[in-house]
């Protein structure tokens, strides 16, 4: 048993409408039908934030062939949004969430600690929703080394 409130089983959040870079909005009921792979993260251009992004960048024909898009979320601007796509050559759909409406919802804004302090921000975190628009695989506290290999893994696994 969790103690997060959206866990595997549940239907994802689908109206919550965010502006994304490419630019225009998005809200996951625009992606029924096809599989997601829904990772959240803390910051733009940092170093394990740059690893992740591009470690799915260079998979995405692997996610495209498995019928699944990728879409990042983060409370970056999407005019940094647009500065990160355009340094790593980033070939995905990015969410800004200034707000935390998504990150809320996903339950992902957790209490972090660094250098004894204590401060609310985006605990890296990954989920698998299937075509319904249900969460078919959450990870939370997210580290970087192989989890991309692990997400497309788990994605084929679901599909059978």
């Amino acid at each position: 048993m969790s103690n997060y409130t959206i866990n595997p089983g549940d239907a994802a959040p689908a109206d919550i409408a965010l502006p994304t870079w490419p630019e225009g909005t998005l809200k996951l009921a625009d992606l029924r039908g096809q599989w997601v792979i829904l990772y959240f993260y803390p910051r733009d251009n940092t170093p394990g934030c740059t690893t992740e992004a591009c470690e799915f960048r260079d998979a995405l024909p692997d996610f495209s062939a498995a019928n699944a898009a990728i879409v990042g979320v983060s409370r970056d601007s999407v005019k940094s949004h647009a500065r990160f796509t355009d340094k790593q050559s980033l070939n995905f759909t990015l969410i800004s969430d200034a707000d935390e409406l998504l990150c809320k919802a996903f339950d992902v804004i957790q209490i972090k600690k660094l250098y004894g302090k204590e401060s609310l921000g985006v605990e890296r975190s990954t989920f698998i929703i299937d075509p319904d628009g249900n969460i078919a695989e959450a990870w939370r506290k997210v580290r970087v080394k192989d989890h991309v290999a692990t997400v497309l893994e788990r994605l084929q696994q679901l599909q059978g």
